[in-house]
């Protein structure tokens, strides 16, 4: 009598379905989180942590007991499941408290979510451990040894991530970040990897393991645990050459047993999503370490270098080794026989090759590409391949049930199990050549949208009989100079021009009128550059904004070039017009319906004593006066800058990215530290660490400090940090304002240099707008107390802050109080005092309704855009 087919691993789908749902929130949200990151603070560690303490460690957990009860034979009762998803549940609300204390700046709560995290995994460790000592013993008993080894060490990796979001100082944060990362990334992940392949590995292939495999893996536990000791002892110590050997030994257990992990791939190529997926994951885990190995080595231990690694750990090591993992046993999981398992892993692999190639290589562009818009175009493209998993998911979910079903409607009758073959070698690289095109063509959207990036040539050349010789010259870029300064070539010679930059800080470049130019060099980098046939007189300049008026020109003299109208029509007839005067701002404009001014009120100091930012300088185009717009240098997209606030002993952690095409940097008035690292210029696409402790109060600037400092402020990089006097009143409003001053070109476009010399600015704004408040009033109530804080941003002009019709009872300068809350019965002042870059607060009290205008009194200021009103209501 036939029995009906029954589903054999219900009891186990269902305790891997509930186990996992944690994985695929925050798949979920990590995607959410990288579409629109770039309005999300702290976003690049969310990033990270969301994926390595949200889906890495969720499927550790789940997937190390899997492989432990499926080695030694022991499955476990309903009970211990039940314990189990309430590790996992208890594992998420430390993740969650985690992430919560550190946007928060709550360091108690940060670490209270970190000592969850570790002893639920110690709790798994311990778990482990007892059902290995219930079992009989196995041959592939080490790789549990692997799940209990990794396990361990990430109670001793959240320590150290605690005592970073601590915060530290100079040296100390980039060791403690090397052993975290060493220990969570080597140790706890890269165990657990190497571990779990050993007897993984061969089964996604469908072939035997090879001989010798399971002896490299027992004897791959000590090297890879060594070398994760040796690398987190050296760091932590301040020792290289420790650190570096335990990267080799690291190194050295990981080829150890790649060598059999390859043999077995002779034996059966990888055919599909999940193996290609794998065997990408192991060679960006011996890159990713190659390159650990040479920052070491040349030093220092800076965390801007360290975190340099993180997307080839991260997106090339360890996505790919989890997303191709889960492709292959997510199918085997769900079960419900061959055709039923079958089925789904089609599913996970649809566009295999494709999707590898677009991750892979499109990971390779990012890191190596300088153009910001060819590195957003191919991470898009990155997060979309793996973003792909999701629909593919529920696609073989939907496949799966299917043949279950299938299965289930005759139970008298043989199944047929359609053998499906792999894809042939031509297929795949069809799919690799789409892959190719997919990336080629982001790169290209991106070069079409910022063509300067890459130095693309769009210039013109004037028709001349050529010589057919080429004339080529050196020239080094150097302290705001060229040398030489200029150059004699013969009319009709070809000019090929070899230049460097022997600058040790700052990035440069080399352009001339009509598109010829050369891409921007970060110090140290030469380039060729190919001026063409040359047929008259020429200047060119260094195209970074300030750099030219600084003296960064370079002449071309034509040797016999004909002189007259037509030569003048050339290069040479518009070299001038990048500082062309722009057209008066008309400030008398009411802004558009839809305007919304930038808002002024303060938020009180977060609580906590560590306050964690980031910043990310990009350009963009911003509203300076109704209907008037600048190229402007931002910091998170704002003129003016994020403003901090925090109380006196409190430290600041700042995380500068730089996605702009040239260099920049930041100096926080409100920090006493040497200027040489934290202040240095960063070049495009990198970062730096910028700590400091608040040891005095007041109301600080900061600003890009990057030469021409005067343009940079100009353009928008300033804000301010605000540190609490102490026991400072709490009253009913708290507004900032932020003077500065705006200098355009002809077409109120990028920062006029001249006008800057000159002291002729086109508008004079609080907040980054003129005349905002004029328009949308701050608001008040009769009898409310009223603080404003007021700061000079510059970059040239100080401020007399005066509010028409109000007198000020209380005012704060520079750190002291000039007329103290309560301490004149008679005493008062009628303006606030400010020279560039110095600030305080006025209080004040109004006894009227009306509408009381805020202005510098230095009135040719307020009439430039430098006043607005306070509305007070009765």
């Amino acid at each position: 009598m036939a029995t009906k087919p029954q589903r054999p691993t219900t009891a186990r789908a269902s305790w891997h379905r509930k186990a996992s749902r944690p994985v695929l929130v925050w798949f979920v949200l990590l995607i959410v989180l990288a579409m629109v990151h770039r309005w999300v603070p702290e976003a690049r560690w969310l990033l990270v942590h969301m994926f390595v303490l949200g889906m890495v460690t969720n499927s550790i957990l789940i997937w190390s007991q899997h492989f432990a009860e499926a080695l030694l034979k022991n499955r476990l009762g309903e009970e211990a499941r039940r314990t189990q998803v309430g590790r996992i549940r208890l594992l998420n609300l430390g993740i969650v408290v985690t992430i919560a204390g550190v946007l928060a700046g709550v360091w108690a709560l940060t670490l209270a979510g970190a000592v969850v995290v570790g002893a639920m995994v110690t709790w798994h460790a311990v778990s482990l451990m007892q059902q290995m000592r219930r079992a009989l013993p196995s041959r592939y008993g080490a790789t549990i040894r692997y799940y209990i080894a990794a396990a361990l060490l990430l109670p001793v990796g959240a320590a150290f991530g605690a005592v970073l979001a601590y915060g530290l100082d100079g040296q100390a944060h980039g060791r403690f970040l090397l052993a975290h990362q060493a220990v969570n990334i080597l140790g706890f992940v890269g165990l657990t990897v190497m571990g779990t392949l050993i007897t993984l590995w061969p089964t996604m292939l469908r072939t035997r393991m090879v001989d010798g495999l399971a002896r490299a893996g027992r004897w791959g536990l000590a090297a890879l645990l060594g070398g994760t000791a040796l690398t987190a002892a050296g760091a932590l110590g301040g020792w290289p050459v420790v650190g570096a050997l335990g990267v080799l030994v690291y190194l050295d257990g990981v080829g150890f047993i790649g060598l059999y992990l390859f043999r077995c791939a002779r034996q059966k190529r990888p055919d599909d999503y999940s193996t290609f997926s794998v065997a990408a994951s192991l060679l960006w885990l011996a890159g990713s370490l190659a390159a650990l190995l040479v920052i070491i080595v040349t030093g220092p231990l800076e965390p801007d270098r360290l975190q340099a690694l993180t997307v080839p750990f991260v997106a090339g090591f360890m996505a790919q080794v989890l997303l191709g993992a889960m492709s292959f046993l997510m199918p085997t999981v769900m079960g419900g026989g061959p055709a039923a398992v079958r089925g789904a892993l089609a599913e996970l692999s649809r566009f295999a090759m494709l999707r590898i190639v677009v991750i892979n290589l499109g990971l390779l562009v990012f890191l190596l590409s300088e153009a910001s818009w060819v590195r957003v175009i191919t991470s898009a493209l990155v997060l979309c391949a793996y973003a792909a998993f999701l629909p593919l998911m529920v696609r073989a979910v939907r496949a799966s049930v299917a043949g279950r079903k299938a299965a289930l409607s005759e139970p008298g009758a043989p199944v047929r199990v359609r053998i499906e073959q792999p894809p042939p070698p031509q297929r795949h690289l069809a799919w690799a050549a789409a892959g190719v095109a997919v990336v080629l063509a982001g790169i290209g959207a991106g070069i079409v949208v910022d063509p300067a990036a890459v130095g693309l040539n769009l210039g013109e050349r004037t028709a001349v009989t050529a010589t057919g010789q080429t004339t080529t010259v050196k020239v080094s870029a150097r302290d705001m100079q060229f040398f030489p300064a200029s150059v004699v070539v013969p009319a009709g010679d070809r000019l090929v021009i070899e230049l460097t930059n022997d600058d040790p800080t700052t990035v440069h470049d080399l352009g001339f009128q009509g598109g010829v130019k050369s891409v921007r060099l970060h110090p140290g980098e030469s380039t060729i550059l190919d001026v063409g046939v040359v047929s008259e007189d020429m200047e060119g300049w260094c195209t970074v904004v300030g750099h030219r008026s600084m003296g960064m020109v370079f002449g071309i003299n034509a040797l016999g070039a004909i002189a007259g109208e037509e030569a003048d029509s050339g290069h040479g007839a518009h070299a001038g017009a990048i500082d062309d005067v722009a057209e008066p701002v008309d400030l008398s404009r009411k802004p558009a319906p839809d305007f919304k001014a930038r808002e002024a009120a303060l938020e009180p100091a977060a609580a906590g004593t560590t306050h964690r930012y980031t910043f990310t300088i990009e350009q963009a185009q911003r509203e300076i006066a109704p209907g008037v717009k600048q190229e402007a240098w931002t910091y998170n997209g704002q003129v003016n800058g994020p403003t901090l606030r925090g109380k006196v002993g409190d430290t600041f952690e700042i995380n500068l990215v730089n996605n702009a095409s040239m260099g920049h940097s930041v100096d926080f008035h409100a920090g006493a530290v040497a200027p040489d690292q934290v202040m240095r210029t960063i070049p495009p696409g990198e970062s730096l660490i910028y700590r400091f402790r608040a040891e005095h109060s007041g109301i600080w600037l900061y600003h890009c400090a990057t030469p021409p400092v005067s343009a940079h402020i100009a353009s928008g990089m300033f804000g301010a940090v605000i540190i609490d006097p102490p026991d400072l009143p709490a009253v009913h409003r708290e507004y900032l304002l932020i003077q500065s001053e705006a200098y355009l070109d002809e077409a109120a476009g990028r920062v006029a240099v001249g006008r800057i010399a000159a002291e002729q600015p086109d508008a004079v704004m609080w907040n980054g707008h003129a005349n905002q408040y004029m328009f949308r009033p701050l608001e008040a109530a009769t009898g409310e107390r009223v603080r404003l804080w007021v700061l000079a941003a510059g970059p040239s002009r100080g401020t007399n802050f005066h509010v028409v019709g109000g007198q000020f009872d209380t005012a704060y300068k520079e750190g002291a109080y000039l007329l103290p809350p309560g301490g004149a019965e008679t005493g008062g002042a009628q303006s606030l005092d400010l020279a560039a870059a110095q600030g305080g607060f006025v209080e004040l009290e109004f006894g009227e309704a009306g509408n009381y205008m805020f202005l510098n009194h230095s009135l040719v200021d307020a009439e430039r855009g430098a006043q607005g009103v306070l509305r007070v209501t009765g």
